[in-house]
């Protein structure tokens, strides 16, 4: 069975969502706190964690940075619940690693499918691993360092607008560098775009 780590202050929203969860089949683990969370995180090993950024202790940053920094649980799939307003803390939480934010209060069918997205991907990468630490391969397909740095996080995933809150850039600045791209790559969909960065990512 797929374990998923909740951890969530708030315990009416907490309840909730294990319960939206534990409906569809998940054992879902909770943490009221980032110190508990943590701890769950490391000795459960679950597949999949979300996590709010504000917590109390130690909060949803701080839980990443330590998790991206032990090789054991280096991998783990990593969902922020954030806040509106949230922005400074989901680039910062996407620069150490994030795999995903979702806004609260979020859609039941939104929490689904990032979760399943993001158990999928993590399954495809266990068998073949890009490597997303650095843009400076995607460079070798002729981008500048920002476009480099745009399909990074493409390749990720990742939607115009989040690829603007993570570099602290317009939604128009990311749409024209994406058009760019598209024409250096020589391709016309997203989808291309993405599958030459993996395949340039897993080379290195």
């Amino acid at each position: 069975m797929t374990t998923l780590l909740l951890i969530e202050d708030h315990a009416p929203l907490r309840r909730n969502l294990s319960e939206i969860l534990t409906l569809e089949g998940y054992r879902v683990l909770t943490a009221a706190t980032g110190g508990d969370g943590l701890r769950l995180a490391r000795t459960e090993r679950p597949d999949l964690i979300l996590c709010d950024i504000m917590l109390p202790g130690m909060d949803g940053l701080e839980i990443l940075a330590a998790l991206r920094g032990d090789a054991a649980c280096a991998g783990l799939p990593f969902i922020f619940l954030t806040a509106k307003g949230d922005a400074p803390d989901i680039r910062a939480g996407m620069k150490l690693g994030a795999d995903d934010y979702l806004p609260k209060p979020v859609a039941r069918a939104d929490l689904l499918d990032a979760i399943r997205t993001r158990l999928q991907r993590a399954s495809q990468q266990r068998a073949f691993p890009p490597c997303f630490d650095s843009p400076a391969p995607l460079e070798t397909l002729g981008l500048s360092p920002r476009e480099a740095e745009v399909l990074l996080w493409m390749a990720q995933g990742k939607a115009n607008h989040d690829i603007a809150t993570i570099l602290g850039c317009s939604h128009a600045t990311v749409k024209k560098h994406a058009v760019h791209i598209f024409a250096k790559l020589g391709v016309e969909t997203r989808a291309a775009a993405m599958l030459i960065a993996i395949e340039a990512l897993r080379a290195q």
